[in-house]
């Protein structure tokens, strides 16, 4: 080959190297910019609303700023806030601020420490239960240790359950306590899907044990596994019928969207990998709805509030909203609920969505996951009051 064909060839390698290269490095940027509509609009299921904004001149307080990447609230008797940072602290907000590290956290990508509960005789035996990715001998794990939290420290660690399957994505992290006393996990498929229609793998699930690790005799499959099929549920929350629950994130990528709102129900398969969207088959769950395939929410946390769900969007940097008490009854679903989005772009992207036991909402930002556009303070604690959303 002569010399100019040569550096022809060689400029046009370079050419594709480079363009490679910049699509990798910004691929979460090109998302937004190119696959991400700006403003919503119907999809699948799904109708849209305009809903509540900082502009409404309602309550919003920011209450904490500067946080490393935040994933989970709780509320203390004495009025302080306990909030998860996934590098692997946890950051009591109050009259003073304290911070207690984790031991063996393994933090990069989506994994790190992440759920965060308060056992349901906290007052009594102070115990915490926190949910975080292990990295053992090579190999990344998902665990939840039990913590004794008195006088200001950490005391009593002990492991309630480990071995579930981690990975740099897909690792799940909400743990909840049920109106049973149960306690209620997410696992994610750890980018393994063929594992979440495994009903022997704890990866895919969503579990069920009790406070101490056990396994309650009345679980489907005789293990700690209450239902499955999960992609990557992120919250949990039970509605005033004591029906739970779980948000779902979809399809990642390009071919992004068909995210999940499910009703969970004891030993149902949610479908995953096998069916997604409004796709059927038989003794497989379709969910209640999703976002359809042309927009993401990127659900994560989720709570209840006079008859609607509030689920938080990382993606979709929004606080959104489904009022179900209409429409759903104990039997079954008798439509798909309107979707009405606050928020919309204002704070960035959202993780957590907690109701304290005073009636404020609380959320945390998650700007700073490498996946987000950080703005100043950030991250934050952000407290709102629950009257915005109102009459809307």
């Amino acid at each position: 080959m002569n010399t100019p064909k040569r550096n022809i060839l060689f400029l046009l390698i370079f050419l594709l190297l480079f363009a490679g290269s910049s699509i990798y490095l910004f691929k979460d940027k090109i998302n937004r910019l190119f696959f991400e509509p700006n403003v919503p609009s119907a999809g699948g299921s799904v109708s849209f609303e305009e809903g509540a904004s900082v502009k409404d001149n309602k309550p919003i307080e920011i209450i904490a700023e500067n946080l490393k990447i935040p994933w989970e609230i709780a509320f203390l008797p004495d009025k302080d806030v306990l909030v998860t940072e996934r590098p692997g602290t946890i950051l009591r907000v109050g009259t003073d601020r304290k911070i207690y590290h984790i031991e063996g956290v393994e933090s990069s990508g989506e994994r790190g420490l992440m759920g965060l509960v308060l056992h349901p005789n906290f007052e009594q035996n102070k115990l915490i239960y926190l949910y975080f990715t292990t990295d053992t001998n090579g190999t990344l794990r998902n665990k939840i240790e039990r913590y004794r939290l008195e006088k200001d420290n950490l005391y009593d660690k002990t492991v309630i359950i480990d071995n579930i399957p981690g990975s740099i994505y897909h690792d799940g992290g909400r743990i909840e306590f049920g109106p049973d006393g149960m306690l209620y996990i997410t696992t994610g498929d750890a980018g393994q899907p063929h594992l979440a229609q495994n009903k022997n793998s704890l990866a895919g699930k969503i579990l069920r044990i009790e406070d101490d690790g056990s396994i309650p005799e009345d679980n489907p499959y005789k293990n700690a596994v209450w239902t499955y099929g999960h992609r990557n549920s992120q919250g949990l929350v039970w509605d005033n019928q004591g029906r739970l629950w779980a948000t779902e994130h979809g399809r990642s990528g390009a071919q992004s969207g068909l995210d999940e709102l499910n009703l969970i129900e004891k030993g149902k398969n949610y479908g995953w990998p096998t069916i997604q969207g409004d796709e059927t088959r038989t003794e497989m769950e379709t969910p209640v709805i999703n976002s359809g395939p042309n927009y993401t929410w990127a659900p994560a946390d989720i709570e209840f509030i006079n008859g609607s769900l509030f689920f938080s969007g990382l993606r979709g940097e929004a606080l959104y909203e489904a009022k179900i008490n209409d429409l759903v009854t104990p039997e079954r679903i008798s439509s798909a609920p309107e979707i009405k989005i606050h928020f919309l772009k204002e704070f960035g992207r959202l993780r957590a969505t907690r109701l304290s036991p005073d009636g404020y909402l609380y959320i945390t930002t998650s700007n700073t996951d490498g996946r987000g556009e950080p703005k100043s303070g950030d991250d934050k604690l952000i407290r709102i009051d629950p009257e915005i959303f109102a009459n809307r």
